[in-house]
């Protein structure tokens, strides 16, 4: 399909495209999400996103898969106005997005409960996917997985990782369906070493930076966790602790 030209701010797709990447409200009502950048482009394409249009910088690019996609052009000042990323040189695109399954099958899965730094949330989701952790299960006060941020940092992982949106409640129940133990990670006299558990069909919850596990849902879990460190550390953040939890998760296999 052809790119066609867009030179004024006041075009109704450029004014859907800043709203979009501004608002998760609206996100969530069109079911809709921007991405950033060629590599996320090449990755929605690869793993058959469904893509409803792309805006180029100046210049757009014959990539297949974009034979049917809606296409435009926009001078340098017009894209740079639009993107919410910094001096990017583009694409931008929008991605619908994958309806959430309501009783998933689920063997490992890491939780994040009120992580709010888009990045994190992010890291943890492409770890969580390159670990072969099938879902992530977000409560709480998160980040919007589906931020230009969030989904930039995904490194297209958000493109193939399960993703649910529950509560404490749902997150145990959706542990018990699937006979799987309930961990929290936790700075704590009761907690376990984290070497010594058996990780590999099991639900691990990360907390927030600031204030790490709610009491709601240290309360459903079934057992807590800790990362040893030397005498004196600082506690990881979500993104680090994760990886960690992740790298163990992973290595029982």
């Amino acid at each position: 399909m052809d790119a066609e030209r867009v030179t004024s701010r006041k075009n109704p797709i450029v004014v859907r495209l800043r709203a979009l990447a501004a608002e998760a409200a609206l996100r969530r009502v069109e079911g809709e999400f921007v991405c950033d950048g060629e590599k996320l482009l090449t990755e929605a394409l690869d793993k058959g996103a469904e893509l409803t249009l792309v805006i180029w910088k100046e210049r757009a690019r014959s990539l297949p898969g974009l034979e049917n996609v809606r296409q435009f052009v926009v001078p340098a000042e017009l894209f740079d106005y639009v993107s919410p990323m910094k001096n990017s040189p583009g694409p931008l695109f929008t991605v619908r997005m994958r309806p959430e399954e309501a009783e998933p099958r689920i063997t490992r899965a890491l939780l994040l409960e009120n992580v709010q730094d888009p990045g994190n949330v992010g890291t943890l989701i492409r770890t969580a996917a390159a670990m072969g952790v099938d879902t992530v299960l977000l409560c709480g006060a998160c980040a919007d997985v589906y931020s230009p941020k969030t989904a930039r940092a995904t490194m297209g992982a958000i493109f193939r990782e399960r993703l649910v949106h529950t509560d404490a409640a749902g997150a145990k129940a959706l542990c018990e369906r699937n006979g799987l133990p309930l961990y929290g990670a936790a700075l704590s006299a009761r907690a376990s070493d984290i070497r010594g558990l058996d990780l590999r069909r099991a639900v691990v919850a990360i907390g927030s930076e600031g204030q790490g596990l709610s009491a709601e849902l240290l309360e459903k879990c079934d057992g807590e966790l800790i990362i040893p460190m030397t005498e004196g550390s600082e506690s990881l953040n979500a993104a680090s602790a994760g990886t960690v939890v992740l790298w163990e998760m992973a290595r029982g296999r």
